[in-house]
């Protein structure tokens, strides 16, 4: 083999090293940010991981909505009518949270099976709710609340 050939081989190699090594980052880092959906179903199966991000979605269960002393701290229970899971947040909550709505919270489940929330979200009219609480609430055999109007929010 030629000298030239030598390094030909070598840089080839050196640049497929580099390029699965760019690869290999790449894939840690999007496993690390990627955050799921899970249901209170799922959750009180034992799906959902413990100590890593996810998001759970579902209604604010009636009554079930508690401010703390602290001004910001709120406790509440999200549902999906075949399970509940509490959840505890503190911060500003958006201005259509209610209970019986549907929501979505992203934040972790402590080792008590309390979902420590960092972001809560919440429907932005009354003819939306997020595909994933809605399809939740459809497999535990729940019917997802509308607005006025019918189920695509159209006009009855």
């Amino acid at each position: 083999m030629t000298p030239r050939r030598k390094r030909r081989l070598y840089l080839a190699g050196l640049v497929v090293l580099g390029m699965a090594g760019a690869t290999a980052l790449f894939l840690t880092a999007f496993q690390e940010n990627l955050i799921l959906f899970h249901s209170p179903t799922e959750v009180a199966q034992g799906k959902a991981p413990t100590g890593r991000t996810f998001r759970v979605g579902g209604l604010v269960k009636e009554g079930s909505l508690q401010r703390g002393d602290e001004e910001l701290r709120v406790r509440f229970v999200v549902t999906d009518t075949a399970h509940e899971v509490p959840v505890v947040y503190n911060g500003i909550l958006p201005d259509l949270f209610r209970e019986g709505q549907g929501i979505v919270a992203n934040g972790k489940l402590n080792g008590e099976g309390v979902f420590v929330a960092e972001e809560v979200l919440a429907k932005h009219d009354e003819n939306y709710m997020p595909p994933e609480v809605t399809e939740s609430l459809e497999k535990a055999g729940a019917q997802p609340p509308h607005g006025p109007g019918g189920p695509d929010g159209s006009p009855q």
